[in-house]
């Protein structure tokens, strides 16, 4: 998959590609240049989820000095090995990755005994959010994953207390059980008739059976150019289908956000022009007590947005999507421009939003907490996925490697001779049938090795981290870190590659 540059794009001039896809050129060539260290600002801005599990694997491959600047705090895990801190206008160097580096500040900050009724808010807050989960969880799988995320939040109440700001989104005035269907739908583009003379139409996806009732919460998981944006456009009516119908109920109040939101703000106007132009019989102190709950409080409600970063212009959009009180959010990659706090404040706020959601994002992090479905958008079919997060990274590794296959079958296709062979014999059928279940059964017994020494590897791999994200351990002899360092990258070598045969041996077993 790499960084999704489809083939038939290896040729074509830069000035043709967009900004976003500008900015994987430039990753794909800081990466490509040989280097003992790398410096990477936000690069898993504009990537797809795929891309970003594609990058996640090759920087923990790269064999030099390795210093990111994110706010994707599942990537800086699977990445990082320490964490530097920058605050108040000082940094500090913590050990681990950048969950450890949440607890060991969680840690301090209880010391010096800061909101300590703030934190202790956060954590019924949080314990709440546990709760309604497994009230509504309804899938196995994708429970035991959101309460593994849970589990990673635990004891990291000071540091959430600590951020600057949070924010909700209103109550829905009213929320009826069936909101929207698209029944038998096929969407996609009108052809650009210079480049696709004898096309009238770019199908995208067919025959969609899509529904949404109150208080669902889907995540819409796919590659890149799957058509994810496509069916979200459609769901919001912004793209009319080919054929199908799209059914919305009459209280329907949908509130969207799509990758070009950001960009579509006013220019030269402020936050409160911006809100006035949405309700120009409001008073003004209304707007202003609204925009304050965004952090755009004072005079900043009267800045112009041109000076705005791409995370406070993303902070604006979701803020007027707000103040319609949608029940129903559909959001296109949201967390594109905003830091790790604001992720975290998106996060609560739409686990407490009582409406419904489809979301579309590269944020594991954010999906996982969140929703809890997830559909698959993938070679022009929508279908339920029926798994979590990690599930879809290995569908996407073994999509690929049939992908290669294939491709590889193709190049090698011959001219086949076609050989009649004689039915076998009712005791050749009993022979091939017992070697088949002896087959079965050795494969079964792999897999269940294989496990075992998995979970086997995931504790010592725990306490691994334990250690090395403990500050003592670097007083004492440098050949006690680095045995340390070698035993995690052996384990995770050997992780891999026991993943990869477990996956071969199962989808044997399926077939």
């Amino acid at each position: 998959h790499g960084l999704g540059f489809p083939p038939e794009t290896h040729e074509r001039a830069v000035k043709e590609f967009s900004g976003g896809w500008r900015g994987r050129l430039n990753l794909a060539r800081a990466l490509m240049c040989p280097s003992d260290l790398l410096l990477l600002d936000e690069p898993t801005n504009h990537l797809d989820l795929d891309a970003v599990l594609w990058l996640e694997e090759w920087l923990r491959r790269y064999q030099g000095t390795l210093l990111i600047i994110s706010h994707d705090r599942e990537f800086l895990d699977g990445v990082i090995t320490h964490t530097l801190h920058l605050n108040d206008g000082k940094a500090k160097l913590y050990t681990g990755n950048y969950s450890a580096f949440e607890r060991l500040r969680a840690e301090q900050l209880r010391q010096q005994q800061i909101s300590h009724e703030r934190e202790q808010a956060e954590r019924a807050h949080l314990q709440s959010f546990v709760d309604r989960f497994k009230a509504k969880a309804s899938k196995a799988k994708q429970a035991q994953s959101r309460m593994k995320r849970l589990e990673k939040l635990a004891g990291t109440e000071a540091v959430r207390a600590e951020r600057p700001f949070s924010f909700q989104f209103p109550a829905p005035g009213r929320l009826p059980d069936s909101m929207l269907q698209l029944e038998d739908i096929t969407a996609g583009y009108l052809a650009d008739p210079s480049t696709h003379a004898d096309e009238v139409a770019n199908i995208v996806l067919a025959d969609v059976r899509f529904s949404i009732e109150a208080g669902e919460r889907i995540g819409l998981l796919g590659p890149n150019g799957a058509g994810k944006s496509t069916l979200v456009k459609t769901l919001v009516g912004e793209l009319e289908p080919f054929s199908g119908e799209r059914k919305a109920h009459k209280d329907l109040k949908i509130g969207y956000f799509a990758q070009h939101t950001v960009e579509s703000l006013r220019e030269g106007a402020s936050p409160l022009d911006h809100l006035q132009d949405k309700a120009p019989g409001v008073a003004n102190q209304v707007m202003r007590d609204f925009l304050g709950t965004w952090n755009f409080a004072g005079d900043r409600a009267f800045e112009s947005v041109d000076g705005f970063s791409g995370g406070e212009r993303a902070r604006l959009a979701l803020a007027l999507i707000a103040w319609d009180k949608p029940n129903l959010l559909l959001l296109d990659e949201p967390t594109n421009h905003l830091d790790l706090d604001m992720r975290e404040a998106l996060a609560d706020a739409l686990a407490d939003f009582d409406g419904a959601l489809v979301l579309v994002s590269h944020d594991r992090h954010l999906l996982g907490m969140v929703c809890d479905s997830f559909w698959r958008v993938a070679d022009g079919v929508v279908e339920s996925f029926d798994g979590d997060l990690d599930d879809y990274a290995r569908w996407l590794k073994t999509r690929g490697a049939a992908s290669k296959k294939a491709a590889k079958a193709g190049v090698a296709a011959r001219p086949v001779v076609v050989e009649v062979v004689p039915e076998a014999t009712p005791e050749e059928r009993r022979r091939q049938a017992a070697a088949q279940r002896e087959s079965e059964k050795s494969a079964r017994q792999r897999v269940k090795k294989i496990e075992t020494r998995t979970a086997t590897i995931d504790t010592e791999l725990a306490t691994l981290e334990t250690r090395l994200a403990d500050p003592a351990t670097y007083d004492g002899p440098t050949s006690e870190m680095m045995r340390l360092s070698q035993r995690q990258a052996e384990l995770r070598r050997e992780k891999e590659a026991l993943e990869t045969e477990w996956l071969t041996l199962v989808e044997q077993l399926e077939a």
